[in-house]
This record gives C-alpha cells, structure tokens and sequence, in this order.
C-alpha cells in the first residue's frame, strides 16, 4: 500500500533499516515525518522510530554505526533511547507487535509508520486510514475519542494544535469529546499545556486555534482570564466591540508582522484587565 520509498532519502534511514535487519527486528519510522512527507510539509530535525522488540537495544547498535559516536540516553522505564545525530534528534521506542498495530499514537494522521527494513523498504503501514484522513483535512483519534482523552488529556490540547498547524477541522465526534472531558485538562502539568498553547500561538493564524480552545471549553480551563473578555462593551451607555474577539484580531494582525511569540502573548493579553 502507498510505496514511500520516495520519503526515505535520509543516509539514516538505511543505516538503522540494516541495523534492524541484522537483529532480526521490524523497524518502522513514524509518526509527524510520515504525515508531513504526505502533506509536503517541512520535515522537522527530529526523528521518531518504532520496533517490534528493544528499542534501546536497537539504538544501542545504531549508535555504534554512527561517526562520530553521538551520546545515547536511555530511558529504561519507558523503553526508549534518544541521540542527536548532526543535528537530528533520533527517538527509538520499542513495541509489542499486537499493540503497535492495534493501539498506538494519538491521532490516525499521526498513526502511520514507514517500514525501513530491506524486504518491505518504503511499505506503508497504515492501520486506522490516516490519508484518507489526511485527504480529507480531519483530525480524528485512532480509538474512541473518550478512551483516548482518558489516557492522556493534554492530547486534547493537541488536536486543537494540530487542527490550528495543519489547517484542519476537528471530526465532530472528537469535538464533543474535548467538550465532555475539558475539566480534566487541569490534571496536566502546566509546562506541558504551555507547550501546546505556544505553538498554538505560533501558527500563521492564531486564532483559529483560539477559537477551537474556546468553543471545545479548554480555553476556560487553561485561561479563563480571556473568556471574561467576551461579551460587548459598554462605555457611557454606548456598545462597543466584542472585546474576545477583538482580542483574536489584534493577535491575528500582529501574527502578519512578527514570528516573535512574546509579542503575540502581548497582543493576545493586551485588554485582559478589562473586565
């Protein structure tokens, strides 16, 4: 299905598909490589692979092919090994064959693997129909939406950021999902829910992605301070505007001038003592 031989011009991608032959291991890269190489997106300078079997024992061998040596960091108790190799960061995880196929990844679009070893070289492994998804511009979760956003609920803060990178609308199934479980959002860490708002803010058009935080109700739990923004102002007896969205134009007209994402958060933040 889908030969992406094409995809696998990196010299690394041979290298850790021999290393994988030679310990008889299935080897996959995966995940925002295979759904930006379909999208024709930039490729990011990191790189994420999965094995049927020890992912730190394959990066291990990997590490040993490589000049010079890059440093290896193992995480034994997620079974996971990183290194940066000039300048790309390489990620190993290794998986049980029935869970890799049946439960893995947050999203279909990002649940798509490239096969790296030489009898399936470029194969797709496409299990719940990521390009179809990917054609029809949705985002949408491998599992059922309330199961997925139980297991970790900061990937509802993810489908809001990807819908905002990509461009692409959120199934509605999946909306009413983040709706239901929003409050749980407040379980997260809040440096990993800023890491998602941030990149959410440095999209061409913020705020579209504001905008699917406030209507899927993330947005009154990550910061409510903005939602009492909304609502038409009053000045001496006069209405004025929507201050909320108000606020996502001023973010938005600032976003076509600068990439600096200080400054959005200034613009973003600049009528919060308003109300």
């Amino acid at each position: 299905m889908n030969d992406c031989a094409k995809f696998l011009d990196q010299p690394s991608f041979s290298l850790i598909g021999n290393v994988a032959d030679q310990l008889g291991q299935e080897c996959y890269v995966v995940g925002g490589f295979v759904r930006d190489k379909h999208l024709g997106r930039p490729i990011k300078m990191d790189l994420d692979f999965v094995t049927v079997g020890s992912g730190i024992e394959l990066a291990r061998a990997v590490q040993k092919e490589l000049k010079p040596k890059p440093k290896l960091t193992v995480f034994k108790s997620f079974g996971t090994a990183h290194m940066k190799y000039k300048g790309i960061d390489l990620e190993f995880v290794g998986a049980r064959k029935e869970s890799y196929r049946k439960d893995r990844r947050d999203f279909t679009i990002n649940a798509m693997a490239i096969c790296l070893n030489k009898d399936r070289w470029g194969e797709l492994l496409d299990p719940f129909d990521g390009i179809s998804d990917l054609d029809k511009k949705r985002i949408t979760t491998p599992l059922a939406p309330d199961k997925t956003f139980d297991d970790d609920p900061l990937r509802m803060m993810r489908a809001v950021r990807f819908a905002a990178q990509l461009d692409f609308r959120i199934d509605s199934a999946t909306l009413a999902s983040i709706r239901t479980h929003a409050n749980r959002i407040s379980i997260v860490a809040p440096e990993r829910v800023a890491v998602e708002f941030n990149k959410i803010m440095e999209v061409p058009k913020p705020s579209y992605g504001l905008g699917l935080l406030y209507t899927s109700g993330l947005l009154q739990e990550v910061l409510p301070e903005l939602i009492a923004l909304k609502g038409i102002e009053e000045v001496e007896g006069q209405t004025h505007k929507d201050n909320f969205y108000h606020t996502l134009e001023v973010v938005d007209n600032l976003a076509k001038a600068s990439d600096n994402l200080w400054l959005r958060w200034a613009a973003l933040l600049h009528d919060i003592a308003k109300p």
